[in-house]
C-alpha cells in the first residue's frame, strides 16, 4: 500500500529524515520505535503531505505523492490523528468528528461514522455536546482517532497516541488499534511505548537519528538485543 523510497527531509539545516526506505502493506499495524529526534513524526508528517522531502520517493497505492496536498491526501485515503491530538478546543465532541467528515458528501455515511467513533469509544457519546477543550487527555485521543477515522482512511497515522495517557486509557487505545486493523484499516504508528506497540503490530521500524537501523516483524525486533536495552527496559 505504502513505500518510502531513499527519502530525505530537511528543517532547515537540520538532516530529519536520511534515505529513509519503509513499506506497508494493506491490513498491516506497522510500528516506527526510536528515541526523541529520531525522525519517527517527520516520517509520518511528509507521507500526510505536511513537509515535503527533499528528495526520495513516497508511493501510496502506486502513486508518487510528493508534492499532493494534505487535503487531497485525506481524499485520496491517508488521514492522521498528530502529536498532541490537535483537537479543536471550542468546538463540541460531535463538532470535531464532522469536521473530520469534511471530504465526505454523503449525510447518511457521516451518521454512520459517527455512531462508528462512539462504538470504538463509548465515553465519546456522553461529552458528545461538550467542547473538546474540556475534555481529559484521554478523551481527547479517542476524539483524535475518531476524528481521523471519519474520512474512513485506508491508511491511518497514529502519532504517540499513548503519550501522557495513564495505563487503563493505554490499553483502551490499543485494544482499539486491534479493532481498526480488525475493520479493514491499515495502521502505521508511531509510538514511545514500544512494549505495547510491538505486542500490537505486525512488523516494525527501529528509527535513529533519522535513518531506519533494523526492520522485521515486530517478535524479531522486539527480541532483537539493541531493541530490549534501549526500549523495553530489558
Amino acid at each position: 500500500m505504502l513505500r518510502l523510497e531513499a527519502v530525505n527531509v530537511f528543517y532547515g539545516g537540520i538532516h530529519a529524515l536520511r534515505d529513509a526506505s519503509i513499506s506497508v502493506s494493506a491490513g498491516e499495524v506497522v510500528t516506527l520505535i526510536g528515541a526523541n529526534g529520531a525522525g519517527k513524526s517527520t516520517t509520518l508528517r511528509a507521507i500526510a503531505g505536511l513537509v515535503a522531502p527533499r528528495d526520495g520517493r513516497i508511493v501510496f497505492e502506486g502513486e508518487d505523492i510528493v508534492g499532493v496536498p494534505a487535503h487531497v491526501l485525506v481524499a485520496k485515503g491517508v488521514s492522521m490523528a498528530p502529536e498532541g491530538r490537535g483537537v479543536f478546543a471550542n468546538l463540541s465532541v460531535l463538532e470535531n468528528l464532522e469536521m473530520g467528515a469534511y471530504v465526505v458528501r454523503s449525510h447518511s455515511q457521516i451518521k454512520q461514522d459517527i455512531e462508528r467513533g462512539f462504538e470504538l469509544f463509548p465515553r465519546l457519546r456522553e461529552r458528545i455536546k461538550q467542547p473538546a477543550g474540556t475534555l481529559s487527555g484521554g478523551e481527547q485521543q479517542m476524539l483524535a482517532i475518531a476524528r481521523a477515522l471519519m474520512s474512513r482512511p485506508k491508511l491511518l497515522l497514529l502519532d504517540e497516541p499513548s503519550l501522557g495517557l495513564a495505563p487503563l486509557v493505554c490499553q483502551t487505545i490499543f485494544s482499539t488499534i486491534a479493532s481498526i486493523k480488525a475493520a479493514g484499516t491499515t495502521v502505521l504508528l508511531v509510538e514511545q511505548n514500544a512494549h505495547a506497540a510491538l505486542k500490537h503490530s505486525d512488523r516494525a521500524y527501529v528509527l535513529e537519528t533519522g535513518s531506519v537501523i533494523l526492520e522485521g516483524s515486530a517478535t524479531d525486533v522486539a527480541s532483537h538485543p539493541g531493541v530490549r536495552a534501549a526500549y523495553l527496559g530489558e
